[in-house]
């Protein structure tokens, strides 16, 4: 039964880095960050597969991209790290981690997992936005001001990612106890 267990994580867990790849690609630009669907998959890994499996699953996603394949919503290879949105990226490992945790910390109950959500949606925002700037300012040398990054890297891209967690929270309470059911 326990070899069975860790072939179905393993399996999860491939599956969720598929789906934040496949999500790089479902995309609506907007001015300097796309809106796309990995935020979803982060956040879905996160409440699903626990903290710790939700980050390796996105950290997987992140390392795949470094190493070349062009999975990100901008390509991918070494040289992303330069791009002021790879900050976002670094996010999703931290947002699913701490999605996970708050998911995990007790009854699963649809607040619980909205709440989960929104505190990985603040984490990967804080980690992006932050990033963007350091970025932007020291090494692009093309500082940006505060409103303009709160604006463009917030106040536009915020609204679809509230609906994200909303629609994160409604399916991690319907799925959990079907993913649960099998596993038994």
């Amino acid at each position: 039964m326990e070899s069975i267990n860790k072939t179905r994580n393993l399996v999860m867990t491939a599956m969720f880095t598929a789906l934040i790849t496949a999500g790089a690609f479902i995309k609506i630009p907007i001015p300097v960050c796309p809106f796309t669907l990995q935020f979803l998959f982060t956040t879905l890994a996160g409440i699903i597969l626990g903290r710790n499996r939700g980050a390796i699953a996105a950290a997987l996603y992140l390392i795949l991209g470094l190493a070349g394949l062009p999975i990100f919503a901008g390509g991918g290879g070494i040289g992303y790290v330069l791009q002021p949105t790879f900050g976002y990226l670094i996010g999703f490992i931290a947002g699913a981690y701490i999605t996970g945790a708050v998911a995990h910390g007790g009854a699963l109950s649809v607040r619980r997992l909205l709440a989960a959500s929104f505190a990985g949606l603040f984490v990967v925002y804080a980690m992006g936005m932050c990033y963007y700037w350091l970025i932007s300012r020291f090494w692009l040398e093309k500082p940006i001001g505060l409103w303009s990054l709160f604006l463009y890297c917030f106040l536009l891209a915020v609204p679809g990612d509230i609906c994200l967690c909303i629609l994160s929270a409604v399916l991690g309470k319907r799925l959990l106890p079907v993913i649960d059911r099998k596993e038994a």
